[in-house]
């Protein structure tokens, strides 16, 4: 279980997040919707403790773990991963290579040749992660990654963006994999996705949908519900949410 108290983050001298507490229990698929600069991608950061978004107050606690200020890799040990929005290139480390190292820290038994196989990156293999890769190659990538790892938490930064209609179905059912875990009767993964567009949801199950503005949630509820508001109304009656918050 994911469980977020009162988190404020600073990025640079500005204050981004001022005050969300969220909890997402074993299981549940969570989707968070705002506008452009509200937040959402501060706070999967945060979660993930990439170190230029510096907590200020309140605490991130993973599975009982108080891991507010622990380091990004020893989370990722834990079991949080996520797909970045725009991920890095990493040049001069092969994708076979960081698949490999990625199923090694975790310990899985993930079978790389058939993921790259299904996500259609059986050539990619040999070559350095994400470097001239499209954005439909990159988030593909980034998913080969999160297999292998099978993480108990799964952050989702916009898996949606920059990718054409075919490769959203591949990615979209994929997803809906990752989250529902393999073999078991319960699920047991959660998930924490940001989108836009709200097609991710043609693919998996929400449990729930929040709406983060100016750094705050100011609605929680169905996010197919919450969906189809912004896509009628935009966010205006979210602003008297916010309002109401101050």
């Amino acid at each position: 279980m994911l469980e977020i108290v009162d988190l404020h983050v600073e990025v640079g001298s500005k204050e981004i997040l001022k005050g969300v507490s969220l909890t997402i229990p074993d299981g549940e698929t969570h989707i968070l919707f705002g506008p452009n600069g509200s937040g959402k991608t501060t706070l999967m950061m945060s979660i993930m403790g990439l170190p230029k978004y510096k907590i200020t107050y309140g605490k991130i606690i993973f599975n009982g773990i108080d891991i507010t200020y622990m380091p990004t890799h020893e989370r990722a040990k834990l079991g949080i991963g996520m797909m970045f929005q725009k991920p890095p290139a990493i040049r001069g480390v092969e994708l076979q290579k960081l698949a490999e190292i990625i199923k090694s820290i975790r310990n899985t038994d993930a079978d790389i040749q058939e993921y790259a196989r299904i996500l259609n990156l059986e050539e990619h293999l040999s070559r350095e992660v994400n470097y001239g890769f499209s954005g439909g190659e990159m988030k593909r990538s980034e998913l080969l990654q999160l297999l292998c790892q099978k993480p108990s938490l799964v952050l989702l930064d916009e898996p949606e963006s920059g990718v054409d209609l075919d490769n959203i179905t591949l990615l979209g059912n994929l997803i809906k994999k990752l989250l529902k875990g393999e073999k078991i009767k319960k699920r047991h993964t959660s998930g924490l996705i940001v989108t836009h567009t709200g097609y991710i949801l043609d693919y998996v199950s929400a449990d729930k949908g929040h709406i983060l503005m100016d750094g705050k949630l100011v609605c929680s509820g169905s996010a197919e519900d919450l969906f189809e508001e912004i896509r009628q109304n935009g966010f205006g009656r979210c602003e008297n949410c916010l309002q109401d918050t101050i």
